[in-house]
């Protein structure tokens, strides 16, 4: 009898045990290839140095090589899948058991509210709250503010040079253009204040998530609390004396708008100081990069250069001395903005996007456990030559009928209902900044080496020096 009493208990506490290894070999059959590698680091090193040496992409197709379509890994601290293709871009852009939840280091920075990070009914109230805004019926009204940035900017940084670095001046111009637009903060100390502490910020989204002293992560981390002190005294300020402007001045008068009148779309005032924060880094880093490398690839083609200068001097003929830019005016730079579209497709700000999953998934015939990343290499249908034929060609008439396009193929700016509400936005800016530079300026590379690497985001090498030739005064059309 003690002997039958020992073995049954002995059984009951080994069954659980028994029936959780079962299930663990059960679901390890069924997660996708590939090794998870060291726990926390796993491949982060190996892709981080991937991205500085500009061989991001390579590292993508040799592990889809390696293990196909969809595989595992451990990416900064979290166990991953890694997928790739159309299917794999509509499921990460449309998928309802997936939510935004991003690495640490973007979460930590950025803030937990920001729209990146929400899902379902909040990411529609949120993303509802920032397009009353950003749609284009209330930017239509600020293409002028926005030209007189632009005009700004070239007769203080450009004008009277004989060589310039373009990426620092491209994200000192389109930071200026978003503390006009986000915050009405008007040229000074405060801006100037504000841009070194931003820089300081972004520096630490792609790292490993070690907050301690003199990491880069502790650095952004830092800079991050300074920046959301900093949007909190804004938002008092304009809190105060709101009803004695218009509603539509800037953002943060328009999402406080909604707080006055009790809208569905009514934001906190930590979510809004999340937004400002994800579409500063969205906005300064997208925008800054394609008129960077727009003005990196038209230096050596002259074919498309000569037709988006075609476009623009007709548009500037049609000026008088000193009028501003309309939106009239930037809805006949038709090829303008296929080249541009065009260069998002060729070297894509955002290398990847990660999701988190809410419940056990499948995907492509595997498992991805609840609460593993998914880590989504959107950007490779770019290179797919049965969707872009010579996919290293630029060639801005592909995307003179977009209709053509596969669906999920082309995620310049995302897709479905995660479609950038920054779209327009970037598109006037680019449109305004082009304007005045190709009917201003000429321009030929400095150097020979004209690489660039990924920091996450792209940078040429030296921040792409060029000489200039004025061919025309910035004041007179």
């Amino acid at each position: 009898m003690y002997y039958f009493a020992f073995f049954f208990t002995l059984l009951v506490c080994l069954l659980p045990i028994f029936l959780f290894l079962k299930k663990t070999r059960i679901l390890s059959n069924r997660l996708p290839p590939g090794p998870l590698g060291i726990p926390f680091i796993g491949q982060s090193l190996s892709l981080l140095r991937a991205m500085r040496a500009n061989t991001g992409e390579k590292w993508f197709e040799d592990r889809a090589e390696k293990y196909g379509p969809i595989s595992k890994l451990t990416l900064f601290g979290n166990p991953t899948v890694f997928i790739h293709g159309q299917a794999a871009n509509k499921f990460i852009f449309t998928s309802g058991g997936l939510n935004n939840k991003q690495p640490k280091p973007v979460s930590t920075i950025l803030g937990e509210r920001n729209l990146m990070e929400l899902s379902g009914e909040d990411h529609k109230r949120v993303r509802g709250a920032l397009m009353t805004f950003l749609k284009p019926e209330v930017l239509k009204q600020s293409v002028g503010k926005i030209d007189q940035e632009v005009r700004e900017h070239f007769e203080a940084y450009w004008q009277g040079k004989d060589t310039v670095t373009v990426m620092p001046l491209m994200k000192n111009l389109t930071f200026n253009i978003m503390c006009a637009l986000l915050f009405g903060l008007e040229q000074g100390e405060k801006r100037e204040k504000f841009v070194k502490i931003f820089e300081q910020m972004v520096e630490g989204l792609w790292s490993i998530p070690l907050n301690l002293p003199f990491t880069r992560f502790n650095r952004s981390i830092q800079a991050s609390s300074r920046i959301q002190n900093m949007i909190m005294d804004i938002i008092h300020e304009r809190r105060s004396g709101r009803h004695e402007a218009n509603t539509y001045q800037d953002l943060i008068l328009s999402l406080l708008s909604l707080q006055a009148s009790d809208n569905a779309t009514f934001l906190s005032d930590q979510e809004i100081v999340d937004s400002i924060r994800i579409i500063m880094v969205a906005g300064h880093d997208t925008s800054s990069i394609l008129l960077t490398f727009l003005i990196r690839h038209l230096a050596n083609d002259p074919v498309v250069y000569s037709a988006i200068v075609k476009e623009q001097e007709e548009i500037a003929k049609s000026k008088t001395s000193g009028e501003l830019l309309t939106w009239e005016d930037l809805t006949k730079m038709k090829y303008t903005w296929r080249a541009a579209l065009e260069m998002l497709r060729i070297v894509p700000p955002a290398f990847a996007m990660f999701r988190r999953t809410l419940r056990d998934i499948e995907f492509g015939g595997y498992l991805i456990p609840k609460g593993w990343q998914v880590f989504s290499a959107a950007n490779m249908t770019h290179r797919d030559e049965s969707i872009f034929p010579e996919p290293s060609k630029f060639d801005p008439n592909r995307f003179e009928n977009q209709a053509s396009i596969p669906p999920y193929c082309y995620v310049g700016f995302g897709a479905g209902p995660r479609i950038c509400p920054g779209y327009e936005f970037a598109r006037i800016e680019t449109l305004v900044a082009m304007h005045y530079l190709v009917t201003r300026f000429k321009w030929k590379l400095c150097g020979n080496n004209n690489n660039y690497k990924r920091d996450p985001t792209p940078i040429p090498t030296q921040g792409l020096p060029i000489q200039i030739e004025q061919i025309n005064k910035l004041q007179n059309h």
